[in-house]
Formats: C-alpha cells, sequence, structure tokens
C-alpha cells in the first residue's frame, strides 16, 4: 500500500469512526430524527430477520458499530473493497436522516444541511473510489478473464502437442510396419 493510499484511507474514514463511536454513545441526540426512517425500515428488518431488536436506539448503535468498526478497518488497510462498500451503505441513512435540506423553512438551517448533505455525498464519493481501487494490482474481472485466456492457451497447446505426438506414432508404426522383421 502506497503512503498516499494509507493517508488518504485514514483521512476518510476517520469522520467515520468519530462518527460511529458518537452514535455508539450517545444514540439519544440522533433519535428524534432518525425515528421515522426506522419506523419505516423496522418491520422489513423483523421480516427478514425474526427476532432482531428494531428500536431506534438499537439501529443508531447498530449503525454506529459498523461506521466505527469498518472505518478502523479501513483506516488500518485491512478488506478495504468490501469495507469501503459497507461504509458507503451506512452513510446513505445518515445522509438523509441527518441533513434533509429539502424541508428546511430557514434559510440559514438549509444552507447548513445542504453543505453537511454535500459533504457527506463526497465522502460517499471517496469511499466508491475506495471501493474500485485495486492498488494497481489487476482486478477480479482481469483476472478471471485473464485465468480463462490462459486456460484456453493450454488447451489450445495440449492439443496440438496430442495431434503432432499422434502423427509422429503413426509414422513410427508405418515405418516398423516397412522394416524387413
Amino acid at each position: 500500500m502506497t503512503p498516499i493510499r494509507s493517508l488518504a484511507r485514514v483521512m476518510l474514514s476517520g469522520i467515520l469512526v468519530v462518527d460511529g463511536a458518537r452514535s455508539l454513545a450517545a444514540p439519544d441526540r440522533l433519535a428524534p430524527a432518525a425515528e421515522p426512517v426506522t419506523d419505516r425500515v423496522a418491520p422489513l428488518l423483523r421480516r427478514a430477520v425474526p427476532g432482531v431488536p428494531t428500536d431506534t436506539k438499537t439501529l443508531i448503535r447498530a449503525n454506529g458499530a459498523v461506521q466505527f468498526g469498518a472505518g478502523l478497518l479501513l483506516a488500518t488497510g485491512r478488506f478495504t473493497r468490501p469495507v469501503a462498500l459497507v461504509l458507503a451503505g451506512t452513510l446513505v441513512p445518515g445522509t438523509i436522516i441527518g441533513h434533509p435540506f429539502w424541508t428546511d423553512a430557514d434559510p440559514a438551517t438549509r444552507v447548513n444541511n445542504q453543505l453537511h448533505f454535500l459533504k457527506n455525498l463526497g465522502l460517499l464519493g471517496g469511499l466508491l473510489l475506495a471501493a474500485a481501487d485495486t492498488e494497481g494490482k489487476p482486478g477480479l474481472r482481469w483476472r478471471a478473464s485473464h485465468r480463462i485466456g490462459h486456460s484456453q492457451r493450454s488447451v489450445r497447446r495440449a492439443a496440438r502437442t496430442a495431434r503432432r505426438q499422434a502423427r509422429t506414432a503413426v509414422r513410427s508404426a508405418a515405418t516398423a510396419r516397412r522394416l524387413p522383421g
């Protein structure tokens, strides 16, 4: 991992680690804004995973725990591509819940929420870039197609070798029949 990639990942994950820790420690500050969304998500979660707690504070804590843990993994360079996708997924509800500038009547509040919303969109873009970053190594698609191409060439080479050996064997048998014996 290059120093620039390492620094960028630490910088990108820093806000998510801090926000995740705050959400774990004090979900009450986010509960009033999150409740309308968690009320809609809770029935879906109960259907998908019966018995899972779906109260607003627990969902805020769960989102915070994921942000905290995944942010630390991203900062340390562990499982960076999948972790970046997970973090992108956790950022979406927080952005919609925490910064609904389209509902603000006060112009100052609207501008503030709009700036935070756009900041989160920038973070989302950075996370998507981190999810796509192969660190200069070939991606899975390239490796798979390269492996398939390599296998096809190996099969063609083996077939040519088998044909050549068969022709040699036929010539040897024909020569052996012609020899007096």
